[in-house]
């Protein structure tokens, strides 16, 4: 009889329907909620100099366990944010990848490092597990419960390998620019790269993006600039997490692009391109304050279920994003936040946060194989490049729950 009270409160996090649960509700077989705060590697930066590096096996939590948030932000060395005027964070992601046990990965190949990407759509340019920009002091990454995004599984990694993780950083140092808009939008004018990192010729209709921005590419910088105070920073992360337990609800993530064209064009495989332009709108336009540019894509979900959360992911001039379901139907709709002022989180020009969708379990499900539609809002006032219209979703596969009700029906009958 002891276990009554433990199996009641698992088969009514099971079969809820409610609006997301307290914390405080998985906290059971003594599984608390922690969370710890950590920082990435130094980040050295001259005023409009760039930094983009990967930095392997960074500091995360050990064991197998479900991850509830991942929130971060640039600060100095004395643990000051610093804002986004003076270093912008044109992304940071994390991933985990299997590397073999007992190796430093600055002794071993890179050939060697397998990455454990997320669910898709575009496995192959954008893998990530967590990742956002310049709005991400002010974007949830709380994973709803009864749900969590499940590492650590000590059987998922092959044989004789274990699980690492992996952040990427790129900050853009726009202290002294020319033009702080353009620099953190990569125009390669204002770079003066022939080249990208690589060494492929960049052509002249790549006006601005990735390609131009590279790690320790320098922008245009103001007469007695360039020579100035290198600052050190650090990526400041937080991760909150719980040890896995039976009453996790496992969630797949899912990024889909808006860059991605192959459906429209009757091709199978996704063409995921990461950034696109925004043009100037015509001056009919302007006059009739009708300045929005507008990008569609559509994609397969190749597993369904019930979305759990959303969020989008753009750069300044975006407006919003959203998701729709094959039949036209909105899945989640996120807006971008602009701040007024001039403190870190509340940046006058720049996207200080982008709003999160929570369904209530069961009310949002997507079928496998359904073809999704992801929308993209940007001002069109003036030009803007290298922008991006991303889409994060996490899903809850309905194979995945009934086997949790069937386990705890198992119990139930076997008391």
């Amino acid at each position: 009889m002891k276990m009554w009270p433990f199996l009641l409160l698992l088969v009514a996090l099971l079969l809820s329907t409610t609006a997301t649960l307290p914390s405080e509700a998985l906290n059971v077989r003594g599984h608390l909620l922690k969370s710890k705060t950590f920082l990435s590697p130094a980040i050295f930066l001259r005023p409009s100099s760039i930094s983009n590096k990967i930095y392997f096996d960074v500091a995360f939590p050990i064991g197998h366990i479900a991850l509830k948030s991942f929130d971060a932000e640039v600060v100095d060395e004395h643990g000051v944010p610093v804002p986004l005027h003076e270093t912008y964070l044109h992304h940071w992601v994390v991933e985990p990848y299997y590397i073999p046990k007992g190796t430093d990965v600055a002794e071993t190949k890179l050939s060697k490092i397998i990455l454990r990407r997320n669910s898709g759509v575009c496995k192959t340019t954008l893998g990530q597990y967590y990742g956002l920009g310049s709005e991400t002091r002010h974007t949830a990454t709380w994973v709803p419960d009864p749900y969590g995004i499940e590492v650590g599984d000590p059987v998922a990694p092959p044989e004789g390998h274990e699980e690492k993780w992996l952040l990427n950083v790129h900050a853009i140092d726009t202290r002294g620019a020319v033009d702080k808009l353009g620099c953190t939008e990569c125009r390669c004018d204002l770079y003066n790269v022939t080249m990208d990192e690589y060494g492929r010729r960049i052509g002249e209709d790549y006006i601005g993006g990735l390609r131009c921005c590279y790690d320790q590419t320098q922008c245009k910088v103001k007469e007695g600039f360039a020579d100035g105070e290198v600052r050190k920073m650090f990526l400041r992360y937080t991760v909150t997490w719980l040890d896995w337990n039976d009453a996790v609800l496992p969630v797949k993530i899912y990024i889909f692009d808006v860059t991605d064209r192959a459906l429209l064009e009757g091709k199978s495989e996704p063409s995921c391109k990461i950034e696109y332009q925004v043009e100037e709108c015509s001056s009919e336009d302007q006059a009739k304050n009708d300045c929005v540019h507008v990008q569609v894509a559509k994609q397969i979900l190749p597993r369904g279920g019930d979305i759990v959360f959303g969020v989008a992911h753009q750069h300044s001039g975006g407006i919003g994003a959203s998701l729709h379901g094959e039949d036209g139907r909105l899945l989640c709709e996120s807006m971008a936040t602009y701040g007024e002022g001039q403190e870190a989180g509340n940046e006058a020009g720049y996207i200080v946060g982008m709003s999160t969708c929570y369904p209530k379990p069961g009310t949002v499900t997507v079928s496998d194989g359904e073809a999704l539609t992801v929308v993209s809002n940007y001002s069109s006032e003036r030009q803007h490049t290298g922008v991006m219209g991303l889409f994060y979703i996490l899903v809850a596969e309905h194979e995945q729950q009934q086997q949790q009700v069937r386990t705890v029906s198992w119990l139930l009958s076997n008391l």
